[in-house]
């Protein structure tokens, strides 16, 4: 399942976590160990440009964290980044250089490459966002089945391949560059190739190939 590889979703040096998700094939394999590393990483960080708040909590010194945001660790807010008014952050989430979190989103086990947008009323949970995706407003990440079965990946456009992730728990992996329009539902397990758009209004399962634009499910043409 090619699309689904880290290799073709990500660029691993736009983010702090680079490394440790290069040792990786999927992206939802990375998910079990978020905190683990962000509590292994936290303490290494260069104390000229971050301080650690809380327990557990590390923020960079040139970040912008409203005092109306809910911060729980562990957690790394790297540079530049931006937490807005009533943002709330359940913790293991790794917020990139340069991101926002704004008002009334809540971030869960997540990490968000740089220069990520998830602005308005959104919800992100067990998800990997890449270097500069933008959700809209209102899109959201859905992270259980509803009958809480495992997630499976399903290839259903290309392959029909299907991958078991072994987990209760897995929201959206979204490549580099990838736009969400706003009120959309990523299904779990959804992976969004890198420089995909998606239509507002969306309900978004399976492996979506890099540079498509999905509309519905009978209609995910090739961008040219």
């Amino acid at each position: 399942m090619e699309n689904a590889k880290i290799s073709h979703l990500y660029d691993l040096t736009k983010t702090i976590a680079g490394e440790y998700l290069a040792q990786f094939e999927y992206p939802w394999e990375a998910l079990a160990g978020i905190s683990d590393f962000i509590l292994e990483l936290g303490p290494k960080l260069d104390p000229e440009r971050f301080e650690q708040k809380e327990e557990n909590i590390w923020i960079a010194k040139s970040a912008t964290v409203a005092e109306t945001a809910c911060l729980n660790g562990p957690l790394i807010i790297d540079e530049e980044a931006e937490i807005r008014h009533c943002a709330y952050v359940r913790g293991s989430a790794i917020i990139g250089k340069g991101s926002v979190v704004g008002n009334s989103t809540e971030i869960k086990n997540d990490i968000i490459f740089d220069t990520v947008q998830v602005p308005h009323y959104n919800y992100v949970g067990d998800s990997i966002l890449g270097y500069k995706s933008h959700m809209g407003a209102g899109s959201i990440t859905s992270n259980v089945k509803s009958d809480k079965s495992l997630v499976v990946i399903k290839d259903a456009y290309d392959t029909k391949e299907e991958l078991p992730t072994n987990r209760k728990k897995v929201g959206a992996m979204l490549g580099d560059y990838v736009e969400v329009g706003c009120n959309s539902v990523l299904n779990p397990g959804t992976v969004i190739g890198r420089g995909c758009q998606i239509y507002p209004l969306s309900r978004v399962r399976f492996v979506i190939p890099e540079n498509h634009i999905f509309k519905d499910e009978k209609n995910v043409v090739e961008k040219h």
